[in-house]
């Protein structure tokens, strides 16, 4: 089980802004932020529905493209996960659909944030 995932973007305000307008459809929404005021600290803020498990630092940016797939409630909010990434700026990745080579009612959507990883929302049920 994954209790957290942090990574480096290069533009911190970008970045943000591309999780909070994708993820609410998801349910995620941006829970914790640090500094709040201090202009020495490295900027970090926290996602997540009841607590923050999935986290942003303004710091040197990770290398190597992540994958990161995360699970929606149904069908519907994976489309909306789709259409609200690609609003925000983000770059389509695999339109939302049944990937059954994965798993018979795996439907998925993937889109690439504005540092380039993959973000993949997922719904394993059937209709």
């Amino acid at each position: 089980m994954i209790d957290h995932i942090t990574f480096g973007v290069t533009d911190f305000a970008r970045s943000t802004e591309f999780y909070d307008r994708a993820f609410a459809p998801l349910g995620l929404k941006r829970l914790f932020s640090l500094p709040e005021d201090d202009a020495d600290e490295v900027n970090v803020t926290g996602y997540g529905d009841d607590r923050p498990w999935f986290w942003l630092a303004e710091e040197k940016a990770t290398t190597g493209l992540l994958h990161v797939a995360l699970q929606a409630t149904s069908r519907a909010a994976v489309d909306a996960f789709h259409a609200a990434a690609i609003r925000a700026g983000g770059t389509d990745n695999g339109a939302p659909g049944l990937r059954p080579h994965y798993h018979p009612d795996y439907y998925a959507a993937f889109v690439l944030d504005p540092d380039g990883h993959n973000i993949e929302a997922m719904c394993p049920t059937p209709t």
